[in-house]
Parts: C-alpha cells; sequence; structure tokens
C-alpha cells in the first residue's frame, strides 16, 4: 500500500514530482461529478494549476485488500470555501493504479430541505 498521508499531503502542496512518484506509468484517474479522466500527466496538470494554495485534512480512511477509500476535507488556505473529497485509490506494486474521485462543495442544505425542517447537522466524534 502507498502512504495516504504523504499522497494527500503531496496533493495538497501541489507537488508535481512527488505527486508523480506514487502513480504507475498508465494509472488511470476518473473524476466522476465532472466526467473526466486523466492521465498521470493530465491529473499533475489539472492538480498542480488549480489556482490558489490549498490545505485540508484526511478525515477517514478504510483499507479493503489493495483500495483504500479516503475521505479528505479540502480548502484554499483563506477558507473561504471548503469541499469533500472520496477518493478509491487502487494500487498494483505499492503504486497508484486507478484512482476515483467525487468531489462536492460544502454549503447549506437546499432552501427546500431546511423549509421541512428536517434533518440535523452531523455528529463529529
Amino acid at each position: 500500500m502507498i502512504n495516504i498521508d504523504g499522497f494527500i499531503s503531496a496533493v495538497l502542496k501541489q507537488d508535481r514530482a512527488e505527486i508523480r512518484s506514487y502513480f504507475t506509468d498508465d494509472a488511470v484517474i476518473n473524476w466522476h461529478c465532472t466526467n473526466e479522466c486523466f492521465t498521470v500527466d493530465e491529473y499533475i496538470i489539472t492538480n498542480c494549476e488549480y489556482p490558489g494554495k490549498w490545505n485540508g485534512e484526511i478525515e477517514t480512511v478504510h483499507q479493503i485488500d489493495d483500495l483504500s477509500i479516503v475521505v479528505t476535507k479540502v480548502y484554499p488556505e483563506d477558507r473561504s470555501a471548503s469541499f469533500h473529497c472520496v477518493s478509491f485509490i487502487r494500487c498494483c506494486d505499492e503504486k497508484i493504479a486507478s484512482l476515483d474521485e467525487y468531489w462536492a462543495d460544502d454549503g447549506e442544505p437546499p432552501k427546500w430541505r431546511q423549509k421541512m425542517k428536517i434533518g440535523n447537522p452531523i455528529a463529529y466524534f
């Protein structure tokens, strides 16, 4: 398995060389919410040229054989917004062979649900 903390840290730091070190040459990266499939080179360009400086923290990691499921909260350094990313990282020979990610903006529930007065904030332990 790869060092999940190291990988997420490299992505947040937008460190091209370190990010590359985690992937097989022919890895496939899918961002399902925007229907995009990237090569490793395209993923690195997309990540490292994304505007701004970023920070974040891993909220949870689940390991199932060669699959790591990682939930990360990501935000710009000024904390003007926040996002959650769920990553499905499949490894082969201690490198990432595939990465499937789902990104969502953090925010308030939609007005129609607020009017219904249902649901409560998640209680984190």
